[in-house]
């Protein structure tokens, strides 16, 4: 066999060791797959304007991806951040609007609000041993009840002209949301891969209590991710008020689901200890693709989310039977 033959031959290999061992091969052939076929389906799909509006319009979802993917890497779970998110928001126009105080503090007032509740959930669940999916389902209603007893209903418009440039801004041709989302996935994986606190994370989701043994705090590591989380909801929640130049209590319902479902098209196991931040961001592009595509192809809303629900329990299957 000649030397050129040989290298061929192991690049195969490897390429074929990736296939079946990485946690991103089953998300990015999902993504390569959806992606041809939705440019085969609708001639608008894939053009620059159309590319850079899904990822604009994913841009909310796939920051709360990043959270969502350091709790479940965990073995939890957290319903509660699209109405964190929501609540959020609400805070952040109620200071800059009702109270009349710089923007600023209006953002930092957004983020209290989010880390805040993250600790609130991480605490209950890491030091009073409650079910992650009982507390964040009760935080749920609490940061939802709060946001509308705040604001009484109704949204709180009148916010500074330059709070869009988070939602609607642009660096050159790329939205700014996009670039934020990017930020905020460049500094997760450096905190998963590149940390000690990232290796305990998953070896809390692989077995908690041999991480307990072997010397990690996993309490403060539980904590940690829950305010990881709450602090994801708020950027998010900062990105959503300046595209709608509004706090609106009412923003997020379901966003919790879309979270979840882009942690599990991203190849994250939902039991935990397994996945990277990068199929995260795989799953939740992937996720604005369908949604893209189908609307697109003029496909009926309600029948959108039964083909959607059908393909995360197919990603679930697949991936578990792929193991």
């Amino acid at each position: 066999m000649s030397h050129d033959a040989t290298v061929a031959s192991t690049a195969r290999h490897r390429a074929l060791d990736w296939l079946l061992h990485s946690p991103l091969a089953l998300p990015l052939v999902g993504l390569i797959v959806v992606s041809v076929l939705m440019t085969f389906a609708s001639d608008n799909f894939f053009t620059v304007d159309n590319v850079l509006n899904v990822l604009r319009q994913v841009s909310v979802v796939g920051i709360l991806a990043v959270g969502m993917t350091f709790v479940i890497l965990t073995g939890g779970i957290d319903l509660s951040v699209g109405a964190v998110m929501a609540l959020a928001g609400t805070a952040a126009a109620g200071v800059m609007v009702n109270m009349g105080l710089h923007g600023g503090l209006g953002i930092a007032a957004a983020l209290l609000v989010g880390v805040g509740l993250g600790l609130f959930n991480g605490a209950l669940v890491a030091w009073g041993k409650m079910p992650a999916i009982i507390v964040t389902l009760a935080t749920m209603g609490i940061a939802r009840g709060l946001g509308l007893i705040y604001s009484g209903g109704y949204p709180i418009s009148g916010l500074p002209g330059w709070v869009s440039w988070f939602g609607v801004g642009r660096i050159g041709i790329i939205p700014v949301p996009v670039i934020i989302m990017i930020i905020v996935y460049a500094l997760a994986w450096v905190l998963l891969q590149g940390t000690s606190f990232g290796r305990h994370v998953y070896a809390i989701g692989g077995n908690e209590t041999a991480a307990r043994l072997s010397g990690v705090r996993t309490r403060q590591v539980k904590l940690a991710v829950y305010a990881i989380s709450g602090l994801t909801a708020s950027l998010a929640a900062i990105v959503l008020t300046g595209r709608l130049m509004s706090g609106q209590p009412n923003a997020g319902v379901g966003f919790e689901l879309d979270a979840i479902a882009a942690v599990v098209l991203g190849g994250t196991a939902i039991a935990g200890g397994r996945g990277l931040i990068l199929g995260t961001l795989i799953g939740a592009v992937l996720l604005g693709i369908l949604n893209n595509g189908l609307n697109l192809m003029g496909i009926n809303p309600y029948l959108q989310d039964v083909i959607k629900g059908l393909i995360i329990l197919l990603a679930i299957y697949i991936g578990r039977e792929w193991r």
